[in-house]
């Protein structure tokens, strides 16, 4: 997993947005290999002072992640007709996007805020 790739925060999906939002919230992530079916994942560890655990992160589709970024960064949402637009509503981090769903759009504006307009993320991860 040494092999970075460049992409378009904009063209973000999946388990390479999912590490660009670890990337820009400064958790320290681990990529799972592709098994029992399943293609390369996205990982986020968390350490204790006694105890270290490893979880799924996907903050693009499951809410539980998801839904505090968008507290946090007090994301608004706009409709286009066959898409959603997300705006960071902070005064001090300007960020916008938009994508297929509420989540996608979201993580995509947190991403561009902090990292950009393009990201590198690992090439396991692209398809």
């Amino acid at each position: 997993m040494n092999d970075l790739v460049e992409i378009k925060t904009g063209d973000l999906a999946g388990e390479a947005l999912g590490w660009a939002v670890g990337m820009a919230e400064g958790l320290a992530l681990h990529l799972e290999p592709p098994q029992y079916g399943n293609g390369w994942r996205v990982f986020a560890i968390y350490r204790g002072e006694a105890t270290e655990r490893c979880e799924r992160y996907n903050p693009w589709e499951a809410w539980a992640l998801g839904g505090p970024l968008v507290a946090k960064y007090r994301i608004g949402f706009g409709l286009y007709s066959d898409s959603f637009f997300a705006v960071i509503g902070l005064d001090d981090i300007a960020g916008d996007a938009d994508g297929l769903t509420h989540l996608v759009a979201a993580m995509r504006a947190i991403v561009r805020a902090r990292l950009g307009d393009t990201v590198r993320v690992p090439k396991e991860l692209m398809p």
